[in-house]
């Protein structure tokens, strides 16, 4: 006799598999934000061929569950869903009921033996056992006399079997049935999180500018006087006017003198040189002051205070490096890296060499250091700052950004981390699976028609439990070639693209004057602000039609007035016949929109920047809402020109005029596919 040891299975009764959206490893919760339509997903077979059922419960963080019908999706994938748009901040849970759905199983065998002729009134003595396991579910209500007229037909031998099947298939039954209905082996997935923040975590338009170069002024000598906070608010309603939501500061404190930076880079500085605001400290003080030339402390609570004022939150630089002359370097010592020779290590990423920067080492004193940043942190959210774009996070251990944001978030669940950096998937994607709210993203280097398409499909579906991307399309350090030689076009293709292919989006002041020209044998500007002042006269541009900054305006307005395009996960990439032609849709259904409408928008961008381009595009009509072979009606957001549209479209984009269809797809009123 053989002995068996008692063995736990693992699988369910009914096979419940693939739950999403969660991270991969399950460790931390996948993310969501307030306003967002999340997916639910789940892989759900039996053995077999009786007929399932399934349900989402979704419970808040109130404790309030709520109980969401799946559905399957493509035949034979097993996959069941269902979208639900989440609306509270919080932890929220989740987990899929799955269930033999006895009923649908003998209604489907009865409508097939009957009409047979095939064990006629066994089928229907089945049907009236299961009626009674109805009735007994619950209490009599008004519906209880349609499950016992449904009983009486089937118990009436002698009236004809159509007739009698008629009313398994009457509508009022299977309403009546509701949650009575009959169902046996009743399975539940493991729970799931989801965590969930506020909107801005997910959705908004980042406009960057150095306070120094807002209202400075150059001399007849040629020396420049640096803007401050009060002369940089003269800025915010514009900014605010053109649809940003969020304004971005490189660090705002003192500058070191030691090792300055000069322009370009150099090693080389002349006396009113402002040196690198990413070379933090001096004897004026470190992280936690405000540089002079820019006012005081409260002056950046009046700047902050008047940049609410008209909607927009400030997102400060959080960038954990020190100047050699920053008060830490003689005051902890153990925060940075001896070299044999006694020195301390500067910051490199070679080719290019830091000088001007000591990096911190956070193994030396662990807790000693982290203490110091969260103190940090800690104070500029009491300033009322609640957005940190944090520099370069990749060069510091991930644990570290682990603990911090957690920290953070438990005290101050409203406040959001950036994470800036370019650098390997592994890395950027655990950044952004231990805590950070959004990334920056390889999408400043994907500027041809196939690598668009795939990397924008990875982000809306394959990493979109946890990364969140805020497509920059530009940088002080980043001009690439595209933008180099692209000219207008260029800024106008990639601000599109940017503005509907992500949420959240964002830019560097002098993009919209199409500022291009870079130093010789590097990937940025000339004259990088990084190292010297910026005068510019934005409102000239404008007026003299020198500026795309009415075209970015359009765009910021269109995100506000389309829910479509406040989601991410709702992204569909179609074909065209040109390898230029992108084509993009994006779909929120009525029963998650404020008008109770569907919201589809199509976008087909001209990639190429420098010529016109015709094309047939071809749409997969389900991907917005709309049954393949139906004629619909479009409209160019930007241009207000109408088509009538189908499955195959003819374009032609001009890139030196419109090189962007944004169009908005004409559903009737009250659509909710």
């Amino acid at each position: 006799m053989t002995t068996r040891e008692n063995t736990t299975t693992l699988i369910g009764r009914i096979p419940i598999r693939h739950l999403s959206p969660q991270q991969p490893e399950g460790l931390w919760p996948a993310k969501a934000y307030v306003g967002e339509v999340v997916p639910f997903h789940a892989t759900i077979f039996r053995e077999g061929h009786d007929l399932l059922g399934a349900d989402l419960e979704l419970t808040n963080p109130e404790g309030k569950t709520v109980v969401h019908p799946l559905a399957q999706g493509a035949p034979g994938t097993d996959r069941w869903e269902t979208d639900v748009r989440v609306d509270v901040m919080g932890m929220w849970t989740w987990r899929v009921r799955a269930y033999a759905d006895d009923w649908a199983t003998w209604l489907h065998a009865a409508e097939i033996k009957i009409e047979a002729g095939i064990d006629v009134e066994l089928m229907f003595d089945m049907g009236i056992g299961l009626i009674d396991r109805a009735l007994s579910a619950g209490r009599a209500t008004k519906k209880t006399e349609i499950l016992k007229e449904a009983r009486a037909a089937f118990a009436a031998r002698t009236t004809p079997a159509a007739q009698r099947l008629a009313a398994a298939l009457d509508p009022r039954l299977t309403q009546a049935l509701g949650t009575r209905r009959p169902v046996s082996l009743v399975t539940y997935s493991p729970t799931v999180t989801l965590r969930v923040e506020r909107q801005r975590a997910g959705y908004g338009a980042w406009y960057e500018f150095f306070p120094r170069s807002e209202g400075a002024q150059r001399a007849a000598d040629g020396s420049i006087t640096s803007g401050t906070f009060r002369t940089a608010t003269a800025r915010l309603a514009q900014i605010a006017a053109d649809g940003f939501d969020v304004l971005y500061l490189p660090p705002i404190h003192p500058i070191g003198e030691v090792n300055r930076k000069g322009p370009n880079n150099t090693l080389v500085t002349k006396p009113g040189d402002p040196g690198s605001p990413w070379a933090i400290g001096s004897a004026a003080g470190g992280h936690e002051a405000v540089h002079p030339d820019l006012g005081t402390v409260d002056d950046f609570a009046a700047f902050v205070a008047e940049a609410t004022s008209h909607g927009l939150e400030i997102a400060l630089d959080l960038a954990l490096q020190c100047a050699p002359d920053h008060p830490w370097v003689t005051t902890h010592p153990e925060w940075f890296t001896t070299l044999p020779d006694g020195s301390i290590a500067y910051a490199e990423n070679p080719p290019k060499k830091y000088q001007d920067i000591y990096p911190l080492n956070f193994d030396n004193d662990r807790d000693g250091l982290r203490e110091a940043v969260l103190e940090i942190v800690e104070l500029w959210i009491s300033r009322g700052v609640r957005i940190f774009r944090v520099d370069n996070p990749h060069t510091k251990p991930v644990e570290f950004w682990e603990w911090l944001i957690g920290t953070i978030n438990a005290a101050h669940p409203d406040i959001i981390f950036l994470a800036e950096a370019f650098t390997r998937p592994a890395m950027m994607h655990t950044l952004a699976a231990v805590g950070f709210q959004q990334s920056y993203t390889y999408f400043t280097w994907r500027n041809k028609k196939w690598e668009l398409g795939e990397y924008l499909t990875e982000l809306s579906k394959d990493s979109s439990a946890f990364f969140r991307p805020n497509f920059f399309v530009n940088t002080p350090d980043i001009l690439t070639e595209y933008l180099q030689f692209g000219g207008v076009p260029a800024y106008k293709i990639r601000a599109a693209l940017a503005a509907t292919g992500s949420p959240t989006w964002g830019m560097y002041a002098g993009y919209e004057l199409i500022e291009n020209v870079a130093r010789p044998g590097s990937e940025e500007n000339i004259d990088n602000e990084k190292y010297e002042y910026k005068v510019r006269d934005f409102a000239a541009a404008r007026a003299n039609d020198t500026s795309i900054a009415d075209y970015i305006a359009d765009l910021n307005r269109i995100r506000r007035a389309h829910p479509a395009l406040q989601q991410l996960r709702n992204l569909d990439v179609h074909w065209s016949d040109d390898d230029s032609i992108l084509v993009f849709s994006k779909f929120t259904s009525g029963r998650h929109t404020p008008s109770g409408t569907s919201d589809g928008i199509i976008v087909v961008a001209n990639t190429d920047p420098h010529a016109v381009r015709e094309t047939t595009i071809h749409l997969d009509m389900a991907r917005f809402g709309l049954t393949n072979g139906t004629q619909f009606e479009v409209v160019d957001l930007l241009t207000a020109e109408r088509w009538q549209w189908g499955n195959d479209n003819f374009v032609r984009l001009d890139s030196f005029t419109h090189p962007v269809h944004i169009l908005h797809v004409q559903y009737p009123k009250g659509h909710t596919a």
